[in-house]
C-alpha cells in the first residue's frame, strides 16, 4: 500500500486556510507536512488548526512534499512556482498566477514545458450554482443567448477578515479588483457562455491606493454576438460579504444566480412561475442532471498523487490572464474597445 501523499503550503493567510478546509471535506487522506508563511505567528495558527509543522523556510517545505499549495501574495507565485516545478512536485497556485500578463505566460510555458500536475484556483468553474446556470444556458428550450448582467462586489480586502494589506501594494498585487476578484468573473464568462471577441471597460480609483483600482465596468462582447456587461467593485461595506450576481437573458429564459456556490438560482420561461433553487435541493437538481461538481482541492491531491492532469490548469488561468489584460488596457485607452485573441 502506497504512502499517503505529502502536502505542503506557501502561505497560511485565509485563502490558503480555505483550500485547507475544503481538502479535508473531499475525504482524499493525505499527509500534511511543512507550513511556510512570512508571518510565523499565521503559520503556527495553520498547523494548530489543519496539521502540519511550521516549516522554517520555503526550502524545507519544497524539499519535504509530493504538492504544494502557492497561497502567497501574487508577486511571489511565479518565483514559488518555479521552485516547485524544478524540483517536479505538483503544484497548486491561487490566482492569478502573476502580477502581469507577460509574467503569467512565461510561468505558463514553464509549467507546462515540465509536464507536472498542475491546478488554478479558479475554483467556481465547480460551482454548483454556476454549472446549473450553465446547463440551463445550454437548453435547446431557453434559445440563444442575447444578453447578460454580471455584478461582482465586496468590501476591499485590506482590512477586515480577509486583512490582506498586501492588496493596496502594487509591486505584490499587481492591479486591483479586476486582476484580484475579477479574473474569476472574466473565466466564468466564457465557462457559461463562450469566447469574448472583444472588451471595453473604464476604471476609477476611489480609495486613491496607487496603482489599484478599485471599480471597474467592462462591455464584454461575445463570439456568439451576445453581450456581457460586467462591474467590479471594491468597497467600504463591511458588513456586507463578499458577492456575485448573474442575470442571463436568453431569448425564451430568463436565469439569476446569487451565491458562488450553492445558489439561490432562479429561472423563467415564456409560460409558468419562476423556478428558484438553492442549497440541497440545487445540489440534488445538479445530481439529477448528471452536473458534476467535484471537489476542487480533493481532485487536485489525487490528480497528484495518480501523476495525472488537474484542471482548471495554467493554460486555462494563463486565457483569463489575456482577458484581465484586455479589460485593462481599454480602461487605460478611455474605454476604447480591445480585440481579444482566443487561446
Amino acid at each position: 500500500m502506497s504512502s499517503p501523499l505529502r502536502v505542503g503550503f506557501l502561505g497560511a493567510g485565509l485563502i490558503a486556510t480555505f483550500h485547507s478546509k475544503v481538502l479535508r471535506a473531499s475525504g482524499v487522506e493525505v499527509e500534511r507536512v511543512g507550513v511556510w508563511d512570512p508571518d510565523r505567528g499565521r503559520a503556527e495558527g495553520f498547523v494548530a488548526a489543519a496539521g502540519g509543522f511550521v516549516a522554517d523556510g520555503e526550502d524545507q517545505v519544497l524539499d519535504g512534499c509530493d504538492a504544494v499549495y502557492v497561497c502567497t501574495w501574487t508577486s511571489e507565485h511565479p518565483r514559488l512556482v518555479s521552485a516547485a516545478v524544478a524540483r517536479g512536485l505538483a503544484v497548486f497556485c491561487e490566482k492569478p498566477l502573476a502580477v502581469d500578463l507577460a509574467t503569467a505566460t512565461r510561468l505558463a510555458d514553464e509549467v507546462v514545458a515540465a509536464g507536472v500536475t498542475n491546478q488554478v484556483g479558479l475554483v467556481l468553474r465547480r460551482s454548483p450554482a454556476f454549472n446549473l446556470v450553465r446547463a440551463l444556458i445550454a437548453d435547446e428550450a431557453a434559445g440563444p443567448v442575447m444578453a447578460a448582467v454580471f455584478r461582482d462586489d465586496q468590501f476591499i480586502p485590506i482590512q477586515g477578515h480577509y486583512g490582506s494589506t498586501w492588496r493596496g501594494d502594487v509591486a505584490k498585487a499587481g492591479a486591483g479588483t479586476f486582476l484580484e476578484h475579477s479574473i474569476h468573473d472574466v473565466d466564468l464568462v466564457e465557462h457559461l457562455l463562450g469566447p469574448v471577441t472583444s472588451v471595453s471597460a473604464r476604471s476609477a480609483h476611489v480609495h486613491d491606493l496607487p496603482g489599484i483600482e478599485d471599480s471597474v465596468s467592462a462591455l464584454l462582447e461575445l463570439a456568439s454576438g451576445a453581450t456581457v456587461t460586467l462591474t467590479s467593485v471594491w468597497h467600504d461595506v463591511l458588513a456586507r460579504p463578499s458577492l456575485r450576481r448573474l442575470e442571463v437573458l436568453c431569448r425564451d429564459r430568463w436565469i439569476a444566480v446569487e451565491d458562488d456556490w450553492t445558489g439561490p438560482v432562479t429561472w423563467q420561461d415564456p409560460t409558468g412561475e419562476p423556478t428558484t433553487l438553492s442549497g440541497a435541493e440545487l445540489l440534488a437538481e445538479c445530481e439529477r442532471r448528471g452536473i458534476a461538481t467535484p471537489n476542487p482541492d480533493g481532485d487536485f491531491v489525487t490528480a497528484a498523487a495518480a501523476g495525472a492532469p488537474a484542471w482548471p490548469d495554467v493554460t486555462v488561468a494563463l486565457r483569463a490572464h489575456r482577458l484581465v489584460d484586455a479589460v485593462y488596457r481599454s480602461a487605460a485607452s478611455g474605454g476604447s474597445p480591445v480585440a481579444t485573441v482566443l487561446g
